[in-house]
Order: structure tokens, then sequence, then C-alpha cells
């Protein structure tokens, strides 16, 4: 099941260690069949607020996810990145295809009854 890192980068000065963590990214995440669907694109805020910009990286699984965060290759660009933007980073299994919401809806009422009885 397809997996994914999001972050959530509040805005940032530009700086020449952001410029050499995009470059180098891309060579850590084939390794483990990582690729951007969302990078610093253009967003609307519908509720709430959403300063900075969101990155999305699809991962074949969870494993592959995690493995990328822990790599050494990784591991010695990431400071470059962290040391210049503050933001939120989460990695997270995407649902299987055909997922339906209602299944969840369902078990979530059979929860409800069960607790008014």
């Amino acid at each position: 099941m397809t997996a994914y890192a999001i972050a959530h980068l509040r805005p940032a000065a530009p700086h020449p260690d952001i410029a050499e963590y995009m470059e180098r990214i891309p060579a850590t995440l084939e390794p483990f069949g990582g690729r951007f669907l969302v990078h610093a694109t253009r967003h609307e805020v519908k509720e709430g607020a959403w300063p900075g910009h969101v990155v999305m990286i699809a991962f074949p699984g969870i494993t592959e996810a995690r493995d990328w965060w822990d790599s050494p290759a990784y591991r010695e660009i990431a400071p470059l990145r962290s040391r210049h933007i503050e933001g939120d980073i989460i990695l997270i299994d995407g649902v299987p295809d055909g997922y339906d919401p209602g299944v969840t809806a369902a078990a979530l009422r059979k929860e409800l009854d069960a607790a008014a009885d």
C-alpha cells in the first residue's frame, strides 16, 4: 500500500543550504522508490491557516518511507533543511484501493450504538 511523507514547511528566507538540500534529495529517494507528488506548489486555504508550503512524497509502502527517513544519505542532508526551515513532517500509510469511508462510518455507528446501550 502506498505511503507518504508529508511536510508542512513554514516560510523561510532563501539560503544556500536549502538549495543544496533540494539538489541532493532526489538521490536519497531513488533507492526507496520515493517520488515527489507535491513540492512547494501553490495551494488554496479553505479552512484555518496554512502558512508556508506543502511537500508530499509517495513511497511504495511505509517500510520504504521509514527506511528513507532513517537512511544515512537522508540523515546527512536533513540538517541543511532543518537549520533554516521550521515545519511538521509525518510518514503516513495511504488507504487501500477501493477504500470506502462508509465502511468506517458503519463501524463508528456500531461503536456509538454499543456505548449508548
